[in-house]
């Protein structure tokens, strides 16, 4: 059996795996969640995000569907609601200040807050070998500073609970400082994204920053940054290494009021972002982000996740 082989059979294994996992309900003790649970996830109205939204609600909970444009929003959350799903919709657009200032208020006055924030809303405008990197600014702004953005804003929001409320960045394996494929040849970069205990807000901007700027004037390519999807690699790098500092800034908080952040990779799924032209559904790119939301024990926090597994950054 060839390397292909095998590597077919294992993913199929898996997916089995996964999907046994699916039809077997949490027991009471595993169950912290209730329907007055609130899971926010920015770009609900399609893909990854719609099938987060729609799984959180056949668990029970109470999802705000979120979109930028309303039309379609409306739409998707139409959809869950027809199914008997408890969906809501508010507009957002994480790239606007004031929309995620409305959002907050309309949050807090109608549900209180929330326990759960997937940031799942992002742009890829590359599909296949292509490699632009005409689309770098809005790429940037959306997949890290709208995370970072909406993370801000939420974190004050999060309800108290013995569970701890539970922030998942939707990330990629594209974007691993040491990765085989696609790994960030700028050493000096690599050991500043990669280093905890240096590692601040203003570390993570400067480096996305300096990425921007060469893209500006051409000199990306000798810049040592990934070579696939390299903006929207740049952003994700930036979006693990935000993941990572958030969870060690909010790991010190009294037991109450835990707040655990995390990351995960849904894969190579069959969504609009890639043309539909991945190698799994949306259903199974949405698991691991669902499945590390509602840990029953969650105690872990600042890591990376991929097919239910740990990986490294």
């Amino acid at each position: 059996m060839g390397r292909k082989e095998r590597g077919n059979e294992l993913r199929e294994k898996r997916m089995q795996e996964i999907s046994l996992t699916r039809t077997i309900p949490y027991s009471d003790h595993q169950r912290w969640w209730s329907t007055e649970t609130i899971a926010v996830v920015t770009g609900g109205n399609r893909g990854i995000g719609f099938e987060v939204s729609r799984q959180f609600a056949m668990h029970g909970m109470t999802v705000i569907l979120t979109s930028r444009d309303v039309c379609v929003g409306l739409e998707a959350a139409k959809v869950l609601q027809e199914g008997g799903l408890n969906v809501a919709f508010h507009q957002l657009d994480v790239l606007d200040a004031l929309s995620i200032k409305q959002f907050a208020d309309w949050l807090l006055q109608n549900y209180g807050g929330l326990d759960i924030l997937i940031n799942n809303a992002g742009v890829n405008f590359n599909l296949g070998s292509s490699n632009s990197v005409e689309y770098a600014q809005m790429v940037i702004a959306t997949n890290y500073y709208g995370t970072k953005n909406m993370t801000q804003a939420m974190v004050p929001l999060m309800k108290p609970s013995s569970a701890g409320a539970r922030i998942v960045n939707v990330s990629s394996r594209l974007a691993k400082l040491n990765g085989r494929r696609n790994r960030v040849e700028n050493v000096a970069f690599r050991e500043l994204l990669g280093n905890l205990d240096t590692l601040t807000e203003e570390v993570i901007d400067r480096i996305v920053s300096t990425f921007l700027e060469q893209v500006e004037d051409g000199s990306w390519e000798t810049g040592g940054w990934p070579q696939l999807s390299t903006d929207y690699s740049v952003s994700k790098l930036a979006v693990n290494a935000y993941t990572r500092l958030m969870a060690k800034i909010l790991g010190d908080r009294p037991e109450g009021h835990k707040i655990y952040v995390n990351c995960y990779c849904p894969g190579w799924a069959k969504t609009a972002m890639t043309g539909f032209a991945g190698n799994i559904s949306a259903e199974e790119g949405a698991d691991t982000g669902v499945w590390l939301a509602l840990l029953p024990d969650q105690a872990v926090t600042g890591k990376f996740f991929a097919e239910r597994r740990e990986i490294s950054f």
